[in-house]
This record gives structure tokens, sequence and C-alpha cells, in this order.
């Protein structure tokens, strides 16, 4: 008689992921009310302005710039929002000491944050979550797969703590950071992110982060806003991601050492904060206050401006924060532009602005994150409806299409290259350069970057494709024509060209 043994792996995952997700959920969940009190109470001091209340910001900001700066002297990889660092662990590129993250990203994240810059939570709670399973897993000595699923797990329980959004959490990590959706890792992710939101929703109830109403649905006849709208998203959506990556270069005119770049961005929002204190912040107060009252044309132009141009000086700095929320922010703004103007032409029912404004902000993240189906999960529980899931699919496709069309790359995955060249560039002793062109009907035709194993002494440094040169990333499509420039160690040039050259030739 044969004895049947249940596999029990995917339930014992499933509790690691509960484990998991519960401790991070507490973290995050504290980690998010600090920042709120803190925000809170700097932004009551901006509002009610005195010579000591400003001496007190300048010498404030200078004492958590300096300590920021000592944290990130000691522990680079807090610096920014910290998900490329995890999508480069969970890549085998990086690895780093979990309680040194920990710690440090966590009072980082709530003196830079919570002193009012444009900086936003999630990506700090993504790190920290991750932070926890990878914590759990050392703790039991696991490595290999166990050990990602267990990473992986955890920062999708930050995203869920932060936003209070376990689907879109969940989705996020299969989507964007760990571009596998295998039954063991969704699972163990969905059952982290569940504990995480039921822990963070003891802390702040049962309403949706950002809760704005849709008073009516949109009718198809008016769907040709989407498109307009979703074209416009993903111009401004490159231009978003251009900037962003350009600000190193910018801040490296400064002379400035790189971990004490955090002090222009805290003392230049002091008479930021004096000016415009409600524009404080990652930026979800801003898009509450839609839901009272959308502003005219030219304030929300000027707003646009503002938290464009702060959120470039804040991030671009390298301190401890994300640009998640910020992004969210932009795109509300921008619907909000968009839908003031067209309202104002006659061509939109004022009735249907504040879905634009809604949909615009799954657009403009699925744009320069490229992850739609992220976008559109994230929007539907931050808002709290799931209405309206068929525009907010068309917007974000559209300018998901647009920014893919004009060759951008999903913006965590372009931030993760700058991390890791440098030190794969040094793992070459004599590196060398060589060209390889794809013909029609190889291997790489019509594939992607991410689907070849690129041997471990190579560097695919660029991809010229006619008279266009183009950084590559995981999600680029290699067409036949295009010509790779690969780097590699001169002792290895000869094997390394030898099994490129199998998948870029025709096959006979």
């Amino acid at each position: 008689m044969v004895v049947k043994t249940r596999d029990k792996t995917r339930f014992r995952f499933i509790i690691i992921g509960l484990i998991i997700g519960a401790v991070a959920g507490f973290v995050v969940a504290l980690f998010r009310l600090l920042i709120e009190r803190m925000l809170d109470f700097v932004k009551y001091l901006y509002i009610h302005p005195s010579p000591l209340i400003i001496g007190g910001f300048i010498l404030a900001s200078i004492i958590i710039g300096l300590f920021i700066a000592l944290l990130v002297h000691q522990q680079p990889n807090i610096s920014g929002s910290g998900i490329p660092q995890i999508e480069g662990q969970l890549h085998g590129d990086l690895d780093f000491n979990w309680w040194a993250i920990l710690w440090r990203k966590f009072v980082a994240g709530v003196l830079g944050i919570g002193s009012g810059l444009f900086l936003g939570r999630e990506g700090p709670s993504i790190q920290l979550g991750s932070a926890v399973g990878q914590g759990f897993a050392d703790v039991n000595h696991k490595t290999g797969s166990d050990r990602r699923v267990m990473i992986a797990s955890g920062a999708a329980a930050g995203l869920s703590a932060a936003f209070n959004a376990p689907m879109a959490g969940t989705m996020f990590v299969l989507e964007e950071v760990y571009h596998n959706f295998s039954p063991l890792v969704w699972m163990t992710s969905l059952a982290s992110a569940v504990a995480a939101d039921m822990v963070s929703l003891n802390f702040f109830g049962l309403t949706p982060v950002l809760h704005l109403v849709y008073l009516h649905t949109m009718p198809v006849r008016l769907y040709w806003h989407l498109i307009l709208l979703g074209i416009l998203l993903g111009l401004l959506g490159m231009l978003y991601s251009k900037c962003t990556l350009a600000m190193p270069h910018v801040y490296a005119l400064t002379k400035i050492p790189r971990p004490m770049q955090g002090l222009i961005p805290l003392l230049l929002v002091i008479p930021l904060g004096l000016m415009y204190p409600d524009l404080l912040g990652g930026g979800n107060s801003v898009i509450l206050s839609f839901g009272a009252k959308i502003p005219l044309l030219w304030p929300l132009i000027i707003m646009f401006v503002i938290r464009f141009v702060f959120s470039m000086v804040s991030y671009g700095s390298g301190l401890p924060g994300g640009i998640f929320l910020p992004i969210l922010t932009l795109g509300a703004v921008i619907g909000a532009v968009y839908a003031v103007f067209m309202a104002n032409l006659g061509l939109l029912p004022r009735m249907y602005m504040m879905n634009l404004i809604i949909f615009a902000m799954a657009g403009y993240f699925a744009g320069i994150g490229k992850a739609p189906f992220t976008a559109i999960l994230l929007i539907t529980e931050m808002v709290g409806s799931i209405h309206n899931l068929l525009p907010l699919a068309l917007l974000s496709l559209t300018a998901f299409t647009v920014t893919d069309l004009l060759g951008g790359a999903p913006i965590y995955e372009a931030l993760l290259s700058r991390l890791v060249l440098p030190n794969q560039l040094g793992r070459l002793h004599q590196p060398v350069r060589f060209e390889l062109p794809i013909f029609a009907g190889a291997t790489l035709d019509s594939a992607q970057v991410r689907d070849f194993k690129w041997p471990t002494d190579s560097l695919l440094v660029e991809i010229r494709r006619g008279d266009d040169r183009r950084i590559p990333h995981g999600d680029t499509v290699l067409r036949a024509g295009d010509t790779l420039i690969i780097m590699t160690d001169e002792r290895h040039q000869q094997e390394v060209r030898r099994v490129i050259s199998r998948v870029a030739e025709s096959p006979e």
C-alpha cells in the first residue's frame, strides 16, 4: 500500500509570510506614524513662523543633514528609495547586512521625510520590509531561493503597510522587483502583504490612504480624453525619468561629498515651507485637497512646477526617501491641469474632473515605473473604489506605450544599473569592448534582454539601432539589425564572443 505524503511547502511559506508581514507591518506602520507626526508639527511651525522658529529650522536642518550624512557614509545602500537595492539583491548583484540597513533607514527616513522634503515613505517602507524578510531568513539560516522569497515577501509587506494596499504590494514585487510569478513567490508575498495590512489598519483605521470619491462614472464617449491625457503623461513621464537620472551629475557640480548633499534640499525647503507649507511632504495631503476644491489653472501649473523641480532636488540628493508618492502626486496635478483646461474650453463636463485626476495618478506611475498592473491595483486600493477599472487600464496602457516607444526604461531598473555598473566594471581587470550584430531569425531576435542568461564575465553596455544608441535594460526588446556593444575581460573575450554569437546569428 502506497502512503501519500502531503507537500506542506506552500503552507509553510504562507505561515512564514504571515510572520514576516506582521513584523514588517509593525515596523513600517511605526515608521509611517512618526513621519506623519513630525510632518504635522513641521507644517504647524511653518504656518506660525517667527525669527526664533526660522533660526531653529536652519540649525535643525544642518544637524539633521550632518547626522543623515553620517548614516549614509556608514551604509551607502540606505540612500534613495531602496527599491533598486532590493532588485539588485534579488538578482544577486548586491547584498548587505539587514540590521545595518533596517535601523539606519528607519531613523534617516523619519528625519528626512518628516522635515517636509518632497520624498515618499513607500520606497523606504519597501526596503524596511525586505530587511525584515532578510533578517528572518538569516536568523533561520535560509539561503538561495528560500532567502530571496522571504526578502520579496518582506518588500510586499512594506508597500502594503505604507499604503494599505496588499494586492498592489504583491503585484509590485511580482511585476517590478522579483520578475517572477511562481506560486511560491506570490503566495508568500500575498500572505505577508495581508498580514502587514492588518497590522497597519490597527494604526490608521479603515479609511483608504487617498480617499477621493468618484461622483459620476465617465461615459465611453469621453474616453478620447484618456488617450490624450495618457500621451501627455507618457511624455512628462519621460521628462521625469531623464531629470531624475541626471540629478546625480547636477549635484556632482557642487563638489560637496555625496553623503552631505542632503544638506541642500534640507535648507532649501525652509523658504519653500514658509511660502507654501501645504505643499510639503510626499504629497498625499495635496491629492486629498483636490477632494475639497480643485484650484484654478494657473495655480495648478505653478504647483506642478514647484513639485516637479523640488522632487528632483529632494530625491537627487541621495537622501533616504522614495519617489513613489511624489510620482502619484505629480500625476494627480497633471490630471487636474488637463481636466481644468478641457473644462474651461467646454470639452469636458466639470463633474468628470475628479475622474481624470484619479486616473492620471495610475497613468503617470505606469509610464515612469512601467508597471501598469501595479498602478491600476494601487490606485484602486488607495482610493477605495473598484469602479472605472477600464478607464484606469486604458490610460495606464497609453502612458506606458508612449514611454516605451520613446525608449524609456523602468525608473527603478535604470537606477539599479547605476548602482551595479561600477561593481561590474570593477571586476574586469583588463576590460575590452566588442560589437556583435543580431541577425534575422536569431535566438535574440525579438527577445527581451532579461530572457537571455548573459555570460558571467560580460556586460551589455549599449545597443545601436540605426542612428539610435540605447542603454539596455531588462525589458528592452532586441531586434534583428541591432548591434550589441559588449564589455568583458580580455582573458574571456573569445569565450564570451562565442557564447553570444551562438544566439545572435541566424540558425543554419
